[in-house]
């Protein structure tokens, strides 16, 4: 196991009483399964406690203890937004200074200090109208913790979402400013060897991290590229 963060080590020291399901006559069995490990997960538990929109906030501030890419001032595009536990830890980082914009299908629930698109980002003038949004700034952080619906087979579902990763990558390189930073939700091995070597020639360094919040069962794990750099 990876050496825990400073938020790992907080949720996992809370002690927590196990819970276990008395009657699941009315759900399906994979429905119980799910309901009792959401019950007995500390990241929903503390994440509740919080105030946080989703348990996925946790895997961005992991992801931050280790790399440290949000702080004040800084231009953050948030890809596929919703619910907005990602954005709700961004806009805490950016204590009202610099911008944060999101995009994604679905309405998002507004959220002070940060501004929410509607949009697929793939969409025709998608790029035109975030570009003016940011007052023609460029992005210094574009982050997506998008995952495509799952099918239940693995090598499919692996397909799709890398299909979203490398579309959010191609929109990240559009908008991202000089030693940008670039991180996506990737399953299974990470990303693909093409993907990958791309990666590797716009940017310094390229890495692979599997958040303690992610379920150890969870195929899940992010790329994390830093330092951008336009060729």
């Amino acid at each position: 196991m990876a050496k825990l963060t400073k938020s790992a080590k907080e949720v996992r020291g809370r002690k927590m009483l196990a819970v276990r399901l008395k009657d699941g006559r009315y759900h399906s069995s994979s429905s119980n399964r799910w309901l009792e490990r959401q019950l007995n997960d500390p990241y929903v538990a503390e994440a509740k406690q919080r105030g946080y929109r989703s348990r996925a906030a946790f895997k961005l501030i992991q992801l931050d203890e280790k790399y440290k890419f949000l702080s004040k001032n800084k231009v953050i595009v948030d890809l596929g937004c919703a619910p907005g536990g990602w954005s709700q830890i961004a806009a805490s980082k950016l204590k009202g200074t610099g911008q944060l914009v999101g995009l994604d299908i679905l309405p998002t629930e507004p959220l002070e200090g940060a501004t929410f698109i509607c949009q697929d980002f793939t969409a025709d003038g998608a790029t035109d109208k975030l570009l003016e949004l940011l007052n023609g700034n460029r992005a210094d952080v574009v982050m997506s913790d998008m995952a495509a619906n799952t099918t239940g087979h693995q090598q499919t579902d692996h397909l799709r979402t890398i299909g979203l990763v490398e579309a959010a990558y191609e929109f990240a390189k559009t908008i991202l400013a000089p030693n940008g930073v670039f991180i996506a939700k990737v399953f299974q091995g990470g990303a693909e060897g093409e993907l990958l070597a791309d990666m590797k020639k716009h940017f310094a360094k390229v890495s692979h991290y599997k958040p303690d919040a992610s379920r150890e069962k969870s195929p899940e794990t992010y790329v994390v590229a830093l330092g951008f750099r336009e060729i």
